[in-house]
């Protein structure tokens, strides 16, 4: 990889979420209340990355490392469907915020962070693809895969380098992921906000949508 470990490694330590590093992906814990609404719907360091209107009645956060395989799961088969039915038809709004376990989710998701710039819908286009080609980029030809799913997206080879070694960048994702650790208790990927209410792990589509509609009704 273009960004070294010891620099992550360092990064994470200067942040205190070095153990992070080491976490299980699919460790899940009891549901518990965020601090406050108000604590989840503040962006940090970097601009929020979201699809629908700002002033929906319900808003639904997820936090996701790129190289985990229940957010792989949960993008292909449970986001669409929230997607269809709720976002697309200006009913809620969706955030998706960066909590890399590891050193390819960080330049994963600073990858989609450089190819989207401001565009949500860019954003969460990336994001898709790297969850959907997940098996080629983070157990085989990291390097050479994020680089070409770059130049697909317009990035030169220089730029996609510049990007990967981006270090304030990188110490933006790590410092919203020092937020979510320390100020929202997030400790596994994915978790899920939903109005303030914590979700962990893999959820299905009928759960989230008995908790929206019962949200819309309120």
């Amino acid at each position: 990889m273009i960004i070294t470990r010891r620099a992550f490694t360092a990064a994470l330590s200067l942040t205190g979420l070095a153990a992070l590093a080491g976490l299980s992906p699919f460790r899940l814990i009891t549901d518990a209340l965020a601090d406050g609404v108000a604590d989840v719907a503040k962006p940090q360091s970097l601009p929020d990355m979201a699809l629908g209107p700002k002033d929906a009645s319900v808003t639904i956060t997820e936090y996701a490392s790129m190289t985990c395989p229940h957010c792989a799961a949960f993008n292909e088969n449970v986001f669409p469907k929230i997607k269809a039915a709720y976002i697309d038809t200006n009913k809620i709004r969706y955030v998706f915020r960066e909590f890399p376990l590891d050193i390819k989710a960080a330049a994963g998701s600073m990858l989609s962070r450089c190819i989207a710039k401001d565009d949500p819908a860019k954003y969460f286009a990336v994001t898709d693809l790297l969850f959907k080609q997940q098996s080629d980029w983070v157990v085989k030809n990291t390097t050479e895969t994020l680089a070409r799913i770059g130049k697909q997206a317009g990035l030169s080879q220089q730029q996609v380098e510049t990007c990967l070694k981006d270090q304030a960048l990188l110490d933006k994702i790590v410092a919203d992921q020092k937020y979510a650790s320390e100020t929202l208790k997030v400790n596994s990927t994915p978790t899920f906000f939903l109005n303030g209410e914590m979700i962990k792990g893999e959820t299905s589509f009928e759960e989230f949508d008995k908790r929206i509609k019962a949200l819309l009704k309120s």
